[in-house]
């Protein structure tokens, strides 16, 4: 509804601007309620026309003007319109329910963080020793409140994403696309540019006990550790002496490589372009976790042949590892054991990593570190688990350098 333009060049006088917002910010404050008192300082023409309007004298000064009244006037006035209506005309559009509007954003953000709860529950990620971590974080970050949006389906796309990720059942390898396009139907649900593919990060970097990545370099290896590639040929695994016995020229560059005595790091997109033998069906190859175990071969010229997946395998790690025999050695710490339990899993043997080596690496006075983390199972060795959280020392492979050496002499 239209003030009149006579009423409106009246009441829209200079002298009464910070009065109508006063009174602005007094409805919008208490939900629209006519009722109480807003209290200003009237010069003479501002005095003068709300004395006009009340139909009583206001003198100038500061002055207490009833609200009730005031809409009233305005009601039976030439303006024919209440308080509320006036002041939405003449100050720049619809009043805000304030009080209203923080009920909504209750119900919202209560809702919101009822469905993280349930999202955590069904994806089996809330007995995460991370997970109250990961949901402090949220709620400080805001992240979820501010999404364009609804934020619950995004962290239901990250969880889903994560919980896949680091199920030890799931078998790698496979590509982010591949991953986002599983639990979104979005090949790029999992971008470093969208919201999931934030949060997801952010709890891998917490389930990996890592910083919050600050480089692509850093979100791929995180990705890497879950078991996930970003692409095809950033994710390499390390090798020494392969000597493939195939005839074709890919085979003869890897043997050619090893007789110039070269390490070379094998990508997923090779390993899957050549899907030839990479040993003679009697070779095993020794595998490491830490590429100094590999550097002292190298440099020592062992003969025979070693990988090393620095770390947790990567996506061209694991496509090595499903096309040749392996016994595997890596750290004594649970990050450690778990990477052997997931090659286990895919058929590696272990090399050196019973009860009895741990005991033996112990005695031998290397240098050790306290034990901590979850406890990981030892398929392999059942023994080999409570017997490290018994000791509650780890032992790390790179200490081990001339044990492991001498097997491969």
């Amino acid at each position: 509804m239209a003030i009149p333009p006579r009423a409106r060049e009246f009441l829209a006088a200079p002298s009464l601007d910070e009065f109508w917002a006063k009174l602005r910010e007094r409805l919008e404050r208490t939900g629209h309620a006519i009722s109480g008192t807003v209290r200003t300082d009237l010069d003479s023409d501002a005095a003068e026309r709300i004395s006009g309007l009340l139909a009583r004298r206001v003198a100038p000064g500061r002055r207490t003007v009833s609200i009730s009244e005031l809409d009233a006037a305005l009601r039976h006035s030439a303006a024919g319109a209440g308080l509320i209506t006036v002041l939405a005309e003449l100050t720049g559009g619809q009043l805000r329910d304030r009080p209203s509007e923080r009920m909504a954003r209750q119900d919202i953000v209560s809702a919101l963080w009822a469905e993280v709860e349930r999202v955590l529950e069904d994806t089996g990620l809330a007995a995460a020793p991370w997970a109250e971590t990961w949901k402090q974080w949220l709620h400080g970050t805001g992240l979820l409140l501010r999404a364009a949006a609804p934020g619950h389906a995004e962290f239901a796309t990250a969880a889903q994403a994560v919980a896949t990720a680091l199920d030890d059942r799931r078998q790698p390898p496979r590509m982010l696309g591949q991953l986002a396009t599983e639990v979104a139907g979005d090949a790029h649900a999992l971008d470093s540019d969208r919201l999931a593919g934030r949060l997801a990060i952010r709890a891998l970097s917490l389930a990996f006990d890592r910083p919050d990545p600050l480089t692509p370099r850093d979100r791929s290896t995180l990705w890497q550790l879950a078991g996930i590639t970003v692409d095809a040929v950033s994710g390499t695994v390390l090798t020494w002496g392969l000597r493939p016995p195939g005839r074709d020229q890919w085979s003869a560059m890897l043997r050619t490589r090893t007789e110039l005595g070269l390490v070379t790091h094998l990508t997923l997109a090779e390993l899957t372009a050549y899907p030839i033998p990479l040993t003679a069906p009697d070779i095993t190859v020794a595998a490491c976790e830490n590429p100094q175990v590999l550097q002292r071969a190298a440099e020592s010229g062992v003969s025979s042949p070693l990988v090393c997946f620095s770390g947790n395998p990567s996506a061209a790690g694991i496509a090595l590892a499903e096309r040749v025999r392996i016994r595997y050695h890596g750290d004594f710490d649970w990050p450690g054991i778990g990477i052997a339990a997931r090659l286990h899993a895919l058929g590696a043997e272990p090399w050196r990593m019973s009860a009895r080596d741990y005991l033996a690496a112990i005695d031998s006075g290397v240098h050790r570190l306290p034990l901590t983390g979850q406890q990981v199972p030892t398929p392999w060795d059942p023994e080999l688990a409570p017997t490290m959280r018994r000791t509650g020392l780890v032992v790390h492979e790179e200490s081990l350098l001339e044990v492991l050496l001498a097997d491969l002499r």
